[in-house]
């Protein structure tokens, strides 16, 4: 049988068909228009870490200050340390310009100026004629403050109202500990001073032939002090000793190319 379907036929159905397929086609973009976009993610959120807690503003209290010098002055490292936490001013300046750690120094008050120094007390800060803790404590020998020091950013180049280091009134006392601990912490030791005196210099002409400036000689050669650095005048420590009388120090100097 022939299905084939008559050219006129399939014209009336495409008229009937092409308004039902428009129709359709319209419902069809309406639904996707309709479809609602997918939802963006949301970002996580950022989280504000919480305030690091504050410590309570310690308020001075008026008598720390009068305690804490009282401490110093009674050599006493436990109150010393009450007075600082009570809000004592580690720098105030006193009598003469001194620091509590400058008049814990000047006193020798050993346990006094631990606690300073250990609380933060600045070992370099000088008083009214240029002394410092640490300048101090090694021109007069105070072997304990000026280790004390030195581990606490003693300034090696500071110098006195002499314009010397430390190294040099060493030289000038015969403090042997003091010349040893500051050669090792690297004090120059050719350091000249106002007078142009090194500390070998000083030692000669202010010290004595005696053991103690013998010893210091020894250790200031053995560090390098050049021995044939002249003085302000021209002289050589060797010409200075030996005017002097000091035979025990030319032969020291001599013996380590001296002339």
């Amino acid at each position: 049988m022939d299905t084939t379907i008559p050219a006129g036929t399939r014209r009336s159905i495409r008229r009937i068909l092409a308004p039902v397929m428009i129709v359709a086609g319209l419902a069809l973009l309406a639904g996707c228009a309709a479809e609602p976009a997918p939802a963006k993610p949301t970002p996580a959120a950022t989280k504000t870490p919480a305030p690091t807690p504050q410590p309570e503003p310690v308020t001075p209290d008026p008598q720390a200050n009068a305690d804490l010098a009282a401490a110093v002055a009674a050599n006493d490292g436990a109150a010393v340390t009450s007075a600082i936490e009570r809000g004592a001013d580690l720098e105030l300046r006193g009598e003469g310009g001194r620091t509590p750690l400058v008049a814990a120094t000047k006193a020798n008050a050993i346990a006094a100026a631990t606690a300073l120094i250990e609380a933060g007390a600045d070992v370099n800060a000088k008083d009214d004629i240029q002394d410092s803790a640490y300048l101090y404590a090694g021109a007069e020998g105070f072997d304990e403050i000026l280790k004390l020091t030195l581990a606490n950013g003693a300034d090696l180049t500071s110098t006195n109202r002499f314009g010397g280091t430390a190294l040099i009134p060493a030289g000038e006392h015969g403090h042997v500990e003091v010349t040893r601990m500051l050669l090792a912490a690297g004090i120059d030791p050719d350091h000249i001073n106002d007078l142009g005196w090194t500390a070998l210099q000083e030692a000669v002409l202010l010290g004595t032939d005696g053991p103690d400036h013998q010893e210091t000689v020894r250790l200031l050669l053995a560090g390098g002090a050049d021995p044939n650095l002249r003085d302000g005048q021209g002289n050589t420590p060797l010409a200075n000793a030996q005017a002097r009388g000091m035979w025990a120090l030319a032969d020291l100097i001599q013996a380590a190319g001296g002339v």
